[in-house]
């Protein structure tokens, strides 16, 4: 059992808040967490699968079932296959606005659920779960390797071997392909959004080109916009946006775009085991996108992240903005041995950022220029106390 981070979050917001909601990918480990946090209530819960439907037939009328409830936390899984529940939850908060009276979790987009849930606003907080990171795993190198190439979804990442793993993350990618797109009530070919999909793969970590992909696939431009979004929204693919100060320059204007789990990145470019990952084409990107995973996860969700790049080769691949303070610049790259180009001195000086690190797969923590430190991944788990220190 793998302990999450999410989990005192999300009891502390429920001592706050009359609905809690939990969002994030399919089987990323919500239902998990949400019967850890059921048993800090131990004889006052209420847990409702609405894939179940046997669970469905229970709130066919849902203020008559739910306020038999009234003085127990009710957990509520896959809530947004019935959109229609949210203004009676509204409607019960109102008439009691006591915290921890629900507990929802959705595989839907962010966005999907804030429109059903518009009539929520200030009775609902919403929590994101990512799959597995660093600071709940461990950061022995074995664990690591692990956490890289297979990814943290808990089923491949907890698999009995590296096969094992691979196997689940293909029935991952078909099953979401297949059945979790089409329930999420998104009309899109399986086929083509697998193109799609595996186009992004070779893509990862580049600035997004809606025409070269809309070309390679046969559609239209405005189409893959919207392919890449259904990705966005279900918490497979990470659009960085670029960060677009004031300046006068010329800067890069278009996202870059990443499949978050580097496990289901292996997947999508069949290699299956750390030799075969060593010897990849890939390697460097995968490592960028693992590592920025893992800085992403590390630091407060409200501070603002970008990437920086001009036309004319200043570039940095994640800057962050800790509150009260100047800009943090990260790197991230695969050797034992990182160096500065100078891009990424040029990025530092045009932001005036406060401190730097590249983030590497080595162990010691070392200066590489004022201001900037190389970084074991390891370190990323205490990222926030070495940035505030």
């Amino acid at each position: 059992m793998v302990s999450r981070d999410l989990e005192k979050q999300v009891i502390v917001s429920l001592q706050n808040f009359p609905v809690v909601g939990i969002l994030g990918s399919r089987q990323v480990g919500k239902t998990t967490l949400a019967h850890e946090i059921r048993s800090h209530y131990p004889d006052t819960t209420v847990y409702l699968d609405l894939e179940l439907p046997s669970d469905l037939s229970k709130i066919a009328e849902p203020e008559l079932y739910l306020n038999q409830h009234r003085n127990s936390l009710v957990i509520i899984d896959e809530v947004q296959r019935m959109p229609s529940l949210f203004p009676v939850l509204r409607a019960l908060v109102d008439q009691d606005r006591k915290p921890g009276r629900f507990l929802i979790l959705g595989s839907a987009s962010p966005e999907m659920v804030r429109k059903s849930s518009e009539s929520l606003a200030g009775r609902i907080i919403y929590h994101e779960l990512p799959p597995f990171h660093i600071s709940e795993v461990g950061q022995d190198d074995r664990v690591l390797r692990n956490l890289w190439l297979r990814g943290g979804y808990p089923l491949s990442y907890l698999a009995k071997s590296d096969e094992a793993s691979f196997t689940w993350r293909e029935a991952f990618i078909r099953t979401y392909l297949e059945r979790d797109i089409p329930q999420l009530g998104i009309r899109v070919p399986g086929l083509q959004l697998r193109r799609f999909w595996l186009m992004l793969a070779h893509s990862h970590g580049r600035l997004w080109n809606a025409s070269q992909i809309a070309g390679s696939l046969g559609i239209t431009a405005p189409t893959v916009r919207h392919y890449l979004d259904i990705l966005t929204d279900t918490f497979i693919v990470r659009q960085l946006q670029p960060y677009l100060p004031n300046l006068k320059k010329r800067l890069v204007k278009s996202p870059k775009v990443y499949v978050r789990d580097s496990g289901l990145l292996h997947a999508l470019l069949n290699i299956p085991t750390t030799d075969d990952l060593l010897g990849h084409p890939y390697l460097g990107s995968s490592w960028e996108g693992f590592a920025l995973e893992q800085v992403w996860n590390a630091l407060p969700g409200d501070w603002p992240k970008y990437f920086y790049r001009t036309s004319a080769g200043a570039e940095i691949d994640l800057i962050v903005f800790p509150p009260g303070a100047g800009a943090v610049a990260f790197e991230m790259k695969y050797t034992g041995s990182p160096r500065l180009l100078k891009g990424y001195h040029v990025g530092f000086g045009d932001l005036g950022c406060h401190q730097g690190f590249v983030i590497y797969p080595g162990k010691e923590v070392y200066p590489l220029a004022k201001k900037v430190s190389a970084l074991p991944i390891a370190a990323v788990a205490r990222l926030t106390e070495i940035i505030g220190g």
